[in-house]
């Protein structure tokens, strides 16, 4: 299974745009997505981004809900709604629309991020302390299983 791997620190140009790492975008293309997905994170100051996989992980949290309900109107008008198919031009590149740099206060570099089936995009400092965040929870979590398993 193709997946979205390590950081990828990248600068905006003057014109608003910045290139898709090369291996994200070898990823987006044997996706077959036209373009590139994106929707503002729901915990943290970033956005998430991908093609099918990205689309089919939305799909999967709404369909558990009755298509009538609240809670799939909220999610659905959270994740579907407010989300946006940037182009992708020839040379890889995206422009960087204001959503996106307000949602995660991006203003001149930006950071890719792999997740596996999807990336954010952070401004750099952002990522800087939430990575300190997130490998101290990770660590726990690998702890608890390994204390679980024992």
């Amino acid at each position: 299974m193709e997946r979205f791997l390590g950081r990828h620190p990248k600068k905006i140009d003057a014109k608003g745009r910045v290139s898709i790492p090369a291996p994200f975008r070898a990823v987006l293309g044997r996706d077959g997505f036209e373009g590139l997905f994106c929707v503002r994170a729901l915990w943290e100051p970033a956005v998430e981004a991908g093609g099918n996989a990205l689309i089919a992980q939305i799909d999967a949290a709404v369909s558990g809900y009755d298509g009538f309900s609240p809670e799939h109107l909220h999610l659905a008008a959270t994740l579907m709604g407010a989300g946006d198919t940037l182009s992708i031009d020839g040379e890889g590149r995206i422009v960087v629309p204001d959503w996106i740099r307000e949602a995660a206060g991006i203003t001149d570099e930006i950071v890719f991020v792999g997740l596996g089936q999807k990336f954010q995009f952070w401004a750099p400092e952002a990522f800087k302390a939430f990575e300190a965040k997130a490998r101290a929870a990770a660590a726990e979590l690998l702890a608890r299983g390994r204390e679980a398993r024992v």
